[in-house]
C-alpha cells in the first residue's frame, strides 16, 4: 500500500474498531438482535469506508496521496473540490498564519475532505438500497422494516450534510479572518461535534458536561498527534541508522520505533473509539429534536 508509518497505524486503529464491530454484531445476530439487517449494513458501509480511505477497493485514484502534514502535507496533497482549493490557496497566501497554524488548518481542510467522501459513500448506499426497494412489487413486513431503515439512512445522511456546511462555512471564515484566538475548541473533529452538540436536545446542565468531556477529548487527541509526530520522526531515523551498518544503533533505534508504533495504535484506537461514542450520543440527540 506504500502507507507512512502514521497511515499504517491509523490503518490498525480502524481495523481494530472494525473487528470489534463486527464481534458485537455477531452476539447480536446469533440472539436475533439484527433481524432487519440494519447493523449489518452499517458495517459493511463502514469497511467501504475504510478501504476507500487507505486505497483498498482496488480503485487506482481512491488512495491520497500518501504525506502526512507533519512533513510536506501542506503541499502533495489534493483536496478535491474546487472550492476547498480556492480557499486554502488563498490562506497559504494571506500571511494571516504562521507554519503551526497552517499545519492545523490543513487538519481541517483534510477533516473536511475525509467527510465529504463518507458522505458520499453513505449516498451511493441509500440510492442502490432505494433502487432495490423501487423494484419489490409486492409490499410485505419486511419491507416495510426496510423502509423504516431507508428513514434512518436518510436522518444519517442529512445530519452528515449538515455536518459538511456547517464545516465548510467555517473553513470559508477561518481562511479569510485567520483563528480566533478567544476560539473554545481547536481540533476540527471536537469543533464538529461542539456545533452539532449545541443544536442537540441537551439541557444546559447536560451540555455543559459534554464541553468538559470534549475539553478531554481534545487533549486526548493532542497527545495522539504528538506520538504521531514521534513515530515519523523515528521512522526517519530508523530509515537512516539502516544504512550506516551500525547494527546496536540500529537495533535501539528498531525497539523505540516499535515502542512509538504501538502507543500511537494504542491511542489511536481510543480516540476513534471515544469519537464513536460522542458521535452517537449527539446523534440521538439530534433524532429526538426531529420526533
Amino acid at each position: 500500500l506504500h502507507l507512512s508509518a502514521v497511515k499504517l497505524a491509523e490503518l490498525h486503529s480502524d481495523l481494530k474498531i472494525q473487528e470489534k464491530d463486527e464481534l458485537s454484531w455477531k452476539k447480536l445476530k446469533a440472539e436475533g438482535l439484527d433481524e432487519d439487517g440494519e447493523k449489518e449494513a452499517k458495517l459493511r458501509r463502514n469497511l467501504n469506508v475504510i478501504m476507500t480511505k487507505y486505497g483498498m477497493n482496488g480503485k487506482k485514484d481512491s488512495q491520497l496521496v500518501d504525506t502526512n502534514y507533519i512533513k510536506d502535507g501542506t503541499e502533495s496533497d489534493t483536496l478535491d473540490d474546487p472550492r476547498l482549493e480556492k480557499l486554502w490557496s488563498k490562506a497559504k497566501t494571506s500571511g494571516k498564519f504562521s507554519d503551526e497554524e497552517l499545519d492545523k488548518l490543513w487538519r481541517e481542510f483534510k477533516h473536511h475532505k475525509e467527510k465529504i467522501r463518507e458522505y458520499n459513500i453513505l449516498l451511493e448506499t441509500v440510492s442502490r438500497t432505494e433502487d432495490i426497494h423501487k423494484n419489490v412489487i409486492n409490499p410485505s413486513e419486511e419491507n416495510l422494516v426496510k423502509e423504516e431503515i431507508l428513514h434512518s439512512k436518510h436522518r444519517e445522511l442529512k445530519e452528515k450534510l449538515r455536518s459538511i456546511n456547517q464545516g465548510f462555512e467555517r473553513l470559508r471564515k477561518v481562511s479569510h479572518q485567520g483563528y480566533d484566538t478567544t476560539s473554545e475548541f481547536e481540533e476540527p473533529r471536537v469543533i464538529d461535534l461542539w456545533d452539532m452538540a449545541k443544536s442537540a436536545n441537551f439541557t444546559e446542565k447536560e451540555l455543559e458536561s459534554f464541553r468538559e468531556e470534549l475539553k478531554h477529548f481534545e487533549a486526548k487527541i493532542e497527545k495522539h498527534h504528538h506520538y504521531q509526530k514521534q513515530l515519523e520522526i523515528s521512522h526517519q531515523k530508523l530509515k537512516h541508522v539502516e544504512g550506516t551498518g551500525d547494527k546496536d544503533h540500529l537495533n535501539r533505534n528498531k525497539e523505540k520505533y516499535a515502542m512509538l508504533q504501538e502507543k500511537t495504535k494504542e491511542l489511536g484506537y481510543k480516540v476513534k473509539k471515544h469519537l464513536q461514542d460522542l458521535s452517537s450520543r449527539i446523534s440521538q440527540g439530534l433524532q429526538h429534536n426531529e420526533l
